[in-house]
């Protein structure tokens, strides 16, 4: 062995020893604090050591070097031994942070960093949810509410409503739910209780309610109560259809996976869940692209501003599209999906102005249905008040993804072999392509990333724990996009 490889060796091995010191003070924080800690995004939850130096390595995409154990191992060490209160704290922030802020005291830095944080009540009754629907949707929301509760404890997955489609219904739905073609198999265990119509998954109790009609189902005789509903089934879009909801006893407010009709307020979250007051009683999480393109829009618009754009997405093929050849009442859709590009509408482009108006009139657009499973793109031709140079625009979107409040909405990534699959279970709304970007005088090209399915179904949780009142604390603090 050369004496280069054997430093390299002494080294893993070096990452490898703190890693694995950092596991119990992790569950530590969980266990007694409530305590989350993530790498840039990148939750530290039933991790191994191999996890931990990924994600420390991963932090290199982010902050253009990679993070070392040894800087991190102490952080937790002195978190450990500070009394908080329940929160999401990311520890390559904290770590950059310290080393930036010149400091020479790390617990000096953390106590001013988290003061809101110490001596803070950990305690917070759940709120129940119902999930109205259980295909694709329904399922990635059914496992981040099981893990958030678990996590976090604020929200509870309750029951889930569908109609009963023969005597081993509940088997298949549970089966559903533990394998996945696209998202791989569940983190956890999950078994049956058939002669109560009951789901177990760890150990969290979900009742499946059987019902061809909302107005068919009391919630109370569950014992669910003041619960959040969330609509799956892009059934009722419109006031008065997903009204049906509130008049079952034990629904307080209906949460919708599809864009809303009428004066029902589009939320993406981080834009605009701000307008949500307590007598919005029924509201929409808008669409996944609408959700993947409107933070991008957004602090584009507020940085350079935006004269008119068209928005572009290749989509991956959604259930409503014929595996085969088929009648369909939609144009084109009747096609293969699994064999074509099927060039069809979007109301994205217009929805973008339901949660940022300054956006009316000035977006157009189309998706091509592509023959991938998950995953899509949206390309952003954009023409903007002035112009711009392609690095100013990336250090722009790069430092509004690290340090600014939509950094859960916004990721940046400059890798020059990404492809789609590799954005499978991405939790954010958007991740921008800086090396596709492309300016010429006021005219500018962005290329956006989103998990149409994981990353949406993300940004739905983040509004029912809004609903909810129990989104954790994240910190360190966040600054607006418009400070940068």
């Amino acid at each position: 062995m050369t004496a280069t490889a054997h430093a390299g060796h002494d080294d893993w091995n070096k990452r490898l020893e703190l890693a694995q010191e950092m596991i119990p003070l992790i569950h530590q924080l969980h266990r007694n604090n409530n305590v989350i800690t993530s790498i840039y995004g990148r939750l530290l939850v039933g991790i191994t050591d191999i996890d931990i130096i990924k994600s420390h390595r991963y932090a290199r995409r982010i902050a253009d070097r990679e993070l070392s154990t040894a800087e991190t191992l102490p952080i937790l060490q002195e978190l450990a031994d500070m009394n908080l209160g329940s929160a999401s704290l990311d520890l390559g922030r904290l770590a950059t942070g310290f080393a930036d802020s010149g400091s020479a005291d790390l617990r000096d830095y953390l106590e001013k960093e988290l003061v809101s944080l110490v001596g803070a009540a950990v305690d917070k009754e759940s709120t129940d949810v119902v999930l109205y629907g259980f295909g694709r949707i329904g399922r990635l929301l059914a496992r981040i509410l099981i893990a958030r509760e678990a996590a976090y404890g604020g929200v509870r997955l309750r029951a889930i409503v569908v109609r009963k489609k023969g005597d081993i219904d509940i088997f298949k739905r549970a089966s559903l739910l533990r394998r996945d073609s696209v998202h791989g198999a569940f983190n956890g265990t999950i078994s049956v209780d058939a002669d109560n119509d009951v789901i177990w998954a760890n150990g969290t109790k979900i009742q499946m309610i059987y019902a061809n009609d909302p107005a068919d189902i009391d919630y109370e005789s569950y014992g669910i109560n003041n619960a959040i509903l969330v609509d799956n089934t892009g059934v009722w879009r419109d006031r008065d259809g997903l009204s049906q909801h509130l008049r079952s006893r034990g629904i307080a407010r209906v949460l919708l996976t599809a864009p809303g009709k009428g004066d029902i307020k589009n939320i993406v979250y981080g834009i605009n869940n701000d307008t949500i007051t307590d007598e919005d009683t029924i509201l929409s999480a808008a669409s996944c692209t609408t959700n993947g393109i409107t933070p991008v829009l957004k602090v584009i618009n507020d940085r350079y501003g935006v004269e008119h754009g068209h928005v572009e997405t290749a989509h991956s093929f959604t259930n409503d599209q014929n595996l085969i050849d088929n009648f369909h009442k939609g144009d084109r859709r009747g096609r293969a999906a699994g064999l074509n590009m099927v060039l069809t509408e979007t109301g994205a482009a217009k929805a973008v102005a339901k949660a940022v108006p300054e956006f009316e009139g000035k977006l157009t657009g189309n998706a091509i249905r592509v023959p991938t499973p998950d995953v899509s793109l949206a390309v952003l031709n954009l023409e903007l008040d002035r112009e711009v140079e392609r690095d100013e625009v990336n250090d722009f979107l790069r430092n509004v993804s690290l340090h600014s409040d939509l950094r859960q909405q916004i990721s940046y990534i400059a890798s020059p072999e990404i492809v789609s699959s590799d954005f499978v279970g991405s939790t954010y709304a958007g991740i921008v392509d800086g090396l596709a970007t492309i300016t010429s005088g006021n005219h500018l090209v962005l290329y956006v990333w989103y998990d149409n399915e994981f990353g949406y179904s993300n940004q739905v949780i983040r509004i029912v724990e809004d609903l909810a009142d129990a989104r954790p604390i994240v910190l360190p603090q966040r600054v607006s996009a418009l400070e940068l």
